[in-house]
């Protein structure tokens, strides 16, 4: 199954947290923030939403950071997404 985005929606994959600190302690698994930096796995078209015309800035293999309590958390094919609102993408990463 492959996940197609609507309007200005971005599918996004997680990128994993890391395991141990800058000081080598290793992290046990509820220790771990939720990472907020993921990678853009697909796109949607853009167009008009809420009246206003949204241009898609964001591209396919960009890592992007997004807004903490944003977006929906969905399933597929044992693969764990997030679908998010390109308005919801605070800032890209290089």
């Amino acid at each position: 199954m492959k996940l197609n985005p609507l309007s200005d929606r971005v599918v996004l994959k997680m990128v994993e947290a890391e395991e141990t600190t800058k000081s080598g302690i290793i992290l046990a698994g509820s220790a771990k923030e939720k990472p907020q930096v993921a990678e853009v796995i697909a796109v949607g078209p853009g167009g008009v939403v809420d009246g206003k015309e949204v241009v898609m800035t964001v591209k396919k293999g960009q890592k992007v950071i997004f807004s903490k309590y944003s977006g929906t958390e969905v399933k597929c094919d044992g693969e764990e997404y997030i679908i998010v609102r390109q308005n919801d993408i605070l800032a890209t990463v290089e």
